[in-house]
């Protein structure tokens, strides 16, 4: 199993453990988000130096290892985007920790990570705020080889699901399958530790989640027809923001012209991915050479238009979106406490919000 099909089960986790971002958060009590210098733990100055031709370092962290979620980044930097603000911008992979915890305690200032992961980490008081939609709609879903013949949720009945054990999975599997009256409990569920999907479905399960940018067009190209039922089809709340760009409240107070600066160019990267998914594809396959080019390709190509797709810019978060998943997050009984989605995200520091 590559490491980008593990990171996009985790990703749906509970992805960032909670306890150890308080912990992070308590350990580095005053160090700031707002200018830490890539790998060194060095804070910078809150200015551009394009005028002295000095770049500002800065990092920010995916949440698992590069794919086309994140080729907007990729072409930002190579497209001298980020040079052009005054930035010097290293991706960096996560640690131990995750991505969450790298960025809400202040060890780098921004970060790749979901609104479900957001969403639980805000009712903890843990301070992280997403700034950017990376993806417009949620392309997550159940799938499943074509020869189980499972169309629709009321089949998942007596069948055999590959996830982790997760309390998110069994509340969206119910969720969608109270709509045709199936029955969650007559799903059997596996464990899948690290047995890529196309492995588990030929030996131990029938189905799983995956997002179709990535594993659905793998199936593609491997002449592996699968059903896809999106989960965003079943409910208005299901179709949340994932992935999200992240900071921390300390970065937005302290520095607020970084988060601007970096907005715009990464939001630069991004457009140039929407109108030249080609030539993105071929970036991020020259900067991450281990990856398959054909499967960058053909999922750059089905991606790109999803980034911004109905919204008015990319990067764009409708209040009603983070309204509405927390609203249901929390009748699944996944919160334990209020959630303020207000103080959750911003568009503020998107380039047409300036």
């Amino acid at each position: 199993m590559n490491g980008t099909q593990k990171g996009n089960r985790k990703r749906i986790q509970w992805l960032a453990p909670i306890a150890a971002l308080m912990l992070a958060l308590t350990a580095c009590s005053g160090g700031s988000g707002g200018g830490t210098t890539a790998g060194t733990g060095e804070t910078g100055t809150s200015e551009n130096n394009t005028e002295t031709g000095q770049l500002r370092d800065v990092s920010v962290v995916l949440d698992w290892t590069p794919n086309t979620n994140h080729t907007g980044l990729y072409a930002a930097v190579d497209q001298g985007f980020y040079e052009k603000e005054g930035l010097n911008v290293s991706i960096l992979q996560p640690g131990a920790g995750g991505a969450d915890q790298m960025v809400a305690s202040g060890e780098v200032p921004f970060g790749v990570s979901y609104q479900e992961s957001v969403t639980q980490a805000r009712v903890q008081g843990v301070p992280l705020v997403s700034i950017a939609a990376v993806i417009q709609h949620n392309t997550s879903g159940f799938a499943a080889p074509t020869d189980r013949n499972i169309k629709s949720p009321k089949d998942f009945e007596g069948k055999r699901y590959g996830g982790w054990g997760s309390p998110v999975e069994e509340a969206v599997m119910q969720s969608i399958m109270d709509q045709e009256g199936g029955d969650v409990s007559k799903v059997e569920k596996i464990n899948m530790g690290d047995a890529d999907f196309f492995t588990a479905v030929k030996r131990d399960i029938d189905f799983a989640w995956i997002f179709y940018a990535w594993t659905g067009i793998e199936a593609e190209l491997r002449n592996e027809p699968i059903d896809m039922l999106y989960v965003k089809d079943y409910s208005d709340s299901l179709d949340y923001y994932t992935p999200v760009l992240v900071t921390n409240e300390k970065q937005i107070s302290d520095d607020p012209e970084l988060v601007r600066s970096f907005m715009k160019a990464t939001a630069e990267g991004y457009q140039y991915a929407i109108e030249h998914p080609a030539e993105a594809a071929d970036i991020l396959i020259k900067a991450v050479p281990d990856l398959d080019p054909e499967l960058v390709k053909a999922s750059q190509e089905w991606l790109s238009p999803k980034y911004q797709d109905d919204a008015a810019q990319w990067g764009w978060q409708k209040p009603e979106v983070w309204q509405n998943y927390g609203k249901w997050m929390s009748s699944q009984n996944l919160l334990e406490g209020e959630f303020d989605s207000t103080k959750a995200f911003t568009n503020d520091y998107l380039p047409a919000a300036q």
